[in-house]
């Protein structure tokens, strides 16, 4: 398997008669040799037609793309050299495994001298190789899709190209396949995956970046940690993970704002310079959020933040508690350790975060 990139250069797809809808619009990113990158978003937002643009399912009407040095804009999917697992599988019912994955090598007319051998080392890859001789109706989901990666893998592309292929399993069988394809990339780190879904968990697991993708453009583009610690805006942060945004203006000290009546600092989390009076908004997580002390202790003797409000609502989930309070007109989570005597809704509390843990967004 060769090393290969993916670079979309201002790529837009539009349907209709006169091309009214557009369902990708200016599309510009690349994915680096080797990368996994993650398209997030919700259902409509793109994804899944950028990935079909790489792969020939749809022809751009503005724009290039590019697999390595090879502009394949206008070439068949065949001669483009990916491979391709989509969600349902798309294994053929009266083959067995091992003619499944010999499948793509048959129509790229590979020695058949070389067949077996391939079909026996993509198999061994991914686990299968003691059903090869089964029908796809005797395998579990899991292992249906096991096939569908050994049959893309097969074909020794350069690109691997993933359309939600997790979003048929049930969770555990998707935790176990999650874990399966890290360690295939760790395997194959000279293939570039490009991995189509709007579940943030496989996105922030597997994926060396992401591309948060809405309303047919490119949002945002960063690696996991980035994203979720500094989003780049109001979409990012809510789309990937849990977020409080809450409306600040500009404090007049440099890293203050103020959310109602209460000052905040945000130390060199500011994003953009902030000026006294400008509206934004502050970004914390709720895993950040802690239980402050009880109001008659008095502030944040630590240089933390404390906002002040009622408990609407309390959640038991095993470990934790997520604490929801309402405070200036505005609900704020908290998602604090298992607690051995949690407050009571109606209650008067004290919510904590760290100046670092909040960040402001001007978009």
């Amino acid at each position: 398997m060769s090393a290969s990139g993916i670079r979309f250069d201002e790529v837009s797809v539009a349907y209709g008669r006169n091309a009214e809808n557009t369902v990708l619009d200016s599309f510009d990113l690349t994915v680096e040799p080797g990368e996994v990158m993650a398209l997030l978003g919700p259902s409509g937002s793109g994804k899944t037609t950028a990935l079909r643009a790489v792969a020939g399912f749809v022809r751009p009407a503005r724009g290039r793309v590019w697999i390595g040095e090879r502009d394949v804009t206008d070439l068949p999917p065949y001669r483009r050299g990916v491979g391709m697992v989509v969600q349902q599988y798309a294994l053929f019912p009266h083959m067995r495994v091992e003619d499944n994955v010999a499948f793509g090598l048959k129509a790229q007319k590979a020695p058949r001298g070389e067949i077996a051998g391939r079909v026996a080392e993509a198999l061994e890859m991914t686990g299968m190789s003691a059903y090869a001789r089964r029908h796809p109706r005797e395998l579990s989901g899991g292992q249906q899709q096991r096939v569908a990666i050994a049959r893309a893998l097969a074909i020794r592309p350069g690109v691997l190209l993933l359309d939600e292929p997790l979003s048929a399993l049930d969770a555990q069988l998707r935790s176990g396949m999650l874990a399966e394809l890290a360690r295939l990339h760790r395997e194959l780190p000279d293939v570039s995956i490009l991995y189509v879904t709007h579940d943030q968990v496989e996105a922030l697991t597997l994926a060396d970046r992401i591309a948060v993708m809405d309303k047919a453009r490119l949002q945002d583009v960063g690696t996991p940690s980035r994203l979720y610690r500094r989003p780049g805006g109001t979409f990012t942060a809510s789309f990937v993970g849990n977020a409080n945004l809450l409306p600040v203006v500009g404090g007049p000290e440099g890293g203050t704002v103020r959310f109602g009546g209460t000052e905040l600092r945000v130390g060199d989390t500011v994003r953009d310079a902030v000026r006294d009076g400008e509206s934004a908004t502050l970004c914390v997580r709720p895993h950040r959020i802690g239980l402050g002390e009880s109001e008659s202790e008095g502030g944040a003797e630590d240089g933390g933040n404390v906002l002040r409000g009622v408990v609407t609502g309390l959640q038991w989930r095993g470990a934790t508690h997520r604490i929801t309070a309402e405070i200036d007109g505005h609900e704020v989570t908290a998602e604090v350790g298992e607690l051995r005597e949690p407050p009571r809704l109606g209650e008067r509390v004290a919510l904590r975060f760290a100046a670092e843990d909040g960040v402001v967004l001007r978009g």
